[in-house]
C-alpha cells in the first residue's frame, strides 16, 4: 500500500507537470518579457541621465551668475537667454536656415567625395600612398586658415561656406571608410575569390557592408563638425547666418544674443548627429547590442 501510495503520487505529479512545448513557451515568454523590461529601462536611462546632465549645467551656470552677480554684458543668466530666445526667435530662425543650408551642402559634399576616395585608395595602394599624406597634411591646416584662402578664391557668397564644412567633414569620413573597406574577415574574402568573384561583386557585397559600422563612425563626426565650419565660413565674411549674428552680437556687447546664438547652433548640430543616429540604427541591424 505505502509502494502504491508512492506510485499514485509520482503519477499525480507526472500530469500537474505541464508539457514540454508548453515549458519552453513559458521560458520564451519570460525572457521576451525580461528582455522588453532591461530594454525599456536602457531607454529611459538615455533619456533621463542626459537631461539631468543639462539641468545640472543650467543650474551652476545661474549659480555662478547669481552667486558672484556676474554682470548680463559679460555673461547673461539662463533666464536671459531663454527670454531672448523667444522675443528674437524670428531673427535666430532667419539666421539658423542659410547655417543648415550651408553644412548640410558641406556634409553631402565632404562625405560623398570622401567615400570615393577611400573606395580609390582600397583598390590602389599607390595612389593611397601618394595621396594619403596630402590629405592629411591639408587637414593639419587650421580651419581658420583655410576660411580665408576659400573666400578669396570664391568670393563672398554660400559656395566658401560649403566648401569649409565640406573640409571639415573630408578627413574624418575618409579615414574610418578606409579602415572600413580594409576590415574584410580574410576568411571571407578568401571564399569569395574561390567563388570567382569579381572586384565589383567584392566591392558591393563584402567591402560596402563590412565598412558601414565605420562609416557611420566618421559621419557621426562629420555631423558635429559640419556646422563649425558653416559657421566659421561665416565669421569670414557673411551678412547672413548664424556665425555672423556672433560676430554682430559680440561688437554690439549683446551677450544674451550671443549665448541665443550658440544655443541655435549647438541645437543644429544636435538634429545633425540625431538624424544620422538615426539613419545608423536603420541601415546597420545586424550590429549586436553593446554591452552597458
Amino acid at each position: 500500500m505505502l509502494t502504491k501510495g508512492v506510485v499514485m503520487n509520482t503519477t499525480e505529479i507526472k500530469l500537474a507537470m505541464p508539457p514540454d512545448d508548453d515549458l519552453m513557451i513559458a521560458v520564451e515568454d519570460a525572457e521576451t518579457v525580461a528582455w522588453h523590461t532591461s530594454r525599456r529601462r536602457q531607454i529611459w536611462r538615455q533619456r533621463i541621465l542626459p537631461a539631468i546632465g543639462i539641468a545640472l549645467l543650467l543650474f551652476i551656470w545661474w549659480a555662478i551668475v547669481a552667486g558672484f552677480n556676474v554682470k548680463p554684458f559679460i555673461a547673461p543668466s539662463p533666464l536671459l537667454v531663454l527670454e531672448t530666445l523667444f522675443a528674437k526667435r524670428s531673427v535666430l530662425l532667419e539666421n539658423m536656415l542659410p547655417t543648415a543650408l550651408e553644412a548640410a551642402g558641406g556634409f553631402l559634399l565632404g562625405n560623398l567625395v570622401a567615400i570615393i576616395i577611400a573606395t580609390v585608395f582600397v583598390h590602389n595602394k599607390t595612389v593611397q600612398e601618394i595621396f594619403f599624406p596630402v590629405a592629411l597634411m591639408l587637414n593639419a591646416i587650421p580651419i581658420v586658415a583655410k576660411a580665408p584662402v576659400l573666400v578669396l578664391m570664391m568670393g563672398n557668397g554660400v559656395e566658401p561656406k560649403i566648401a569649409i564644412a565640406a573640409l571639415v567633414c573630408f578627413f574624418p569620413t575618409l579615414v574610418n571608410m578606409v579602415r572600413g573597406l580594409q576590415a574584410v574577415n580574410p576568411q571571407t574574402m578568401e571564399l569569395m575569390r574561390v567563388l570567382s568573384a569579381s572586384k565589383t561583386e567584392v566591392f558591393f557585397k563584402l567591402r560596402l557592408f563590412s565598412s558601414l559600422p565605420y562609416l557611420f563612425s566618421g559621419l557621426r563626426i562629420a555631423a558635429s563638425m559640419c556646422v563649425i565650419g558653416a559657421v566659421v565660413g561665416e565669421w569670414i565674411g557673411a551678412t547672413k547666418g548664424i556665425g555672423a549674428l556672433i560676430i554682430q552680437a559680440t561688437y554690439n556687447f549683446d551677450s544674451a544674443l550671443l549665448y541665443s546664438a550658440i544655443v541655435m547652433s549647438a541645437c543644429l548640430t544636435g538634429t545633425f548627429f540625431l538624424v544620422i543616429a538615426l539613419l545608423e540604427r536603420w541601415v546597420v541591424r545586424w550590429q549586436p547590442e553593446q554591452a552597458h
